[in-house]
Parts: C-alpha cells; sequence; structure tokens
C-alpha cells in the first residue's frame, strides 16, 4: 500500500529529484498532457501534481496554488519525497515599460515580502535563485526564440492594495521588473535546503499602477495564453538540462 503524504496527498518516497512547480492546478494538466507516460501522483485541494518523462528525464509537476504559505506545503512535501530541483512557471505583473505582456521574465532574485518566509528567517537573510537555474532558463528562452528578461522580481502576498498604500514606486524605483506571489518562498526554502532552484513568469499585465479593484485583472487574453503555453518548454528544458549537485553544500 502507498503511503500518502497529508497535504498534498503525493506518495511519500520514491519521487524524481526534479519538478517543475506552477499555481493553477489546469496548468499542471497541460504541462503534464506534454509529458511521456504521465500519471497523476495525487490531488488535494489546490495541489495537482504529475510524474512523467521530459526528454528521457524522469520529472514532476505540480501546482501549489496562490501565495507563499500554500506554495510551501508543496516544497515541503515534495522535498520529503525525493525533489532536490525546483522551477517555478508562473504569470506575474510588469513594472516597467519594457516589459510586456507575453514576455517571459527570468528571475534573479525576489523581494521577500510574501507573508511567510519573514516567520522562518532574518529579515537580512536574501531570496536568490540558483545561477545554474537562471543560466538554463535563459539559454532556453534564446533556443526558443522567447523574448525574454534577467532581472528582480517582487513576490508580495497581497494582491491588492487596502487601508495601507504598498510600495510599487520605490520598488520601480530600485529596478524591480515585475510582482507576483510565490518565488521567493520557494528561494528561501531551497537555499535552507541546499536545493537548486528557479524561477520564469510570463507577464499577463502591468503593475504599474497598483489597481485597488482586482476585478479589473484580464490575464486571460490570447497574448498571454500563448506565451505560457510556449513557456512550458523552455522550462522544461531548462529543468532536464540542469547540471547541478541535488544537494549543494
Amino acid at each position: 500500500m502507498t503511503v500518502i503524504l497529508p497535504i498534498t496527498k503525493i506518495p511519500r518516497e520514491g519521487l524524481p529529484t526534479r519538478a517543475l512547480v506552477v499555481g493553477d492546478p489546469a496548468r499542471a494538466d497541460a504541462v503534464a498532457a506534454q509529458l511521456d507516460d504521465a500519471q497523476l501522483l495525487g490531488e488535494n485541494r489546490e495541489y495537482r501534481s504529475y510524474r512523467g518523462r521530459w526528454r528521457g528525464t524522469d520529472l514532476v509537476v505540480s501546482s501549489h496554488g496562490v501565495g507563499g504559505p500554500g506554495a510551501l506545503c508543496l516544497f515541503t512535501e515534495l522535498a520529503a519525497a525525493g525533489v532536490r530541483t525546483y522551477l517555478r512557471l508562473g504569470t506575474a505583473g510588469s513594472l516597467t515599460d519594457t516589459v510586456g505582456d507575453g514576455d517571459l521574465v527570468v528571475a534573479e532574485a525576489a523581494v521577500r515580502d510574501d507573508g511567510v518566509t519573514p516567520q522562518l528567517v532574518p529579515a537580512e537573510y536574501p531570496s536568490f535563485a540558483t545561477p545554474e537555474a537562471v543560466l538554463a532558463l535563459t539559454a532556453a528562452a534564446r533556443e526558443h526564440r522567447l523574448r525574454h528578461h534577467r532581472g528582480l522580481v517582487w513576490t508580495r502576498a497581497a494582491f491588492s492594495p487596502g487601508v495601507l498604500e504598498l510600495p510599487v514606486r520605490q520598488y520601480q524605483a530600485a529596478r524591480v521588473i515585475a510582482i507576483e506571489m510565490e518565488l521567493s518562498t520557494l528561494l528561501v526554502f531551497a537555499a535552507l535546503r541546499g536545493f537548486t532552484a528557479g524561477g520564469a513568469l510570463v507577464i499577463d499585465g502591468n503593475a504599474s499602477q497598483d489597481n485597488a479593484d482586482p476585478t479589473r485583472y484580464s490575464p486571460h487574453r490570447a497574448v498571454v495564453t500563448e506565451a505560457v503555453r510556449a513557456s512550458v518548454a523552455v522550462a522544461l528544458d531548462a529543468l532536464v538540462s540542469l547540471d547541478v549537485e541535488e544537494d549543494r553544500a
């Protein structure tokens, strides 16, 4: 009898060492459809996980939902089951006019405004992508001829502002180019474990003007859908090309 983990309902052991993590369970389905011999490992709440092969390499694709705390639950259970290398493929809002809809942002590091890592490590602790992951994602984006950028991203727990003003202008001035909700959690988690991690984000709108009305968010446009579809191969190619020690010193 297979023993499963409590939150994601994936097997407790025996998974491949590499995982592509995404926010949307439907995106996990779409990625799995492109894998060879894909099989559902488990699903519960926002978590849906598959195992399959890409270019002959075994890997996992899993969804983590929205926000850092829930995403951390997935990362932790994947690690317990054997995963050591993580790439996140997600969407993000642009903070600069030079990064447009459908562009791919390869994150070099992330601002830790995620709502969970401040409870794990001191405020001064960095949130950085593994250099090999940055280079692999950049090379794959170039190979697939996707318009892409490398730079800093802002991982923020709040999707939209409330009473308090959020520091959009300050981060723009600091040359942060995109905003999303989970990556810094992954990067800190991986650094604490000595794992490899990185992220690629498809731009699905302009977040330079922080909008207090989240119902005006419009990510389901053709330019975004096509870019996400094209970016799946970029992320998978990068994931299987990584040649790093599974446990870094």
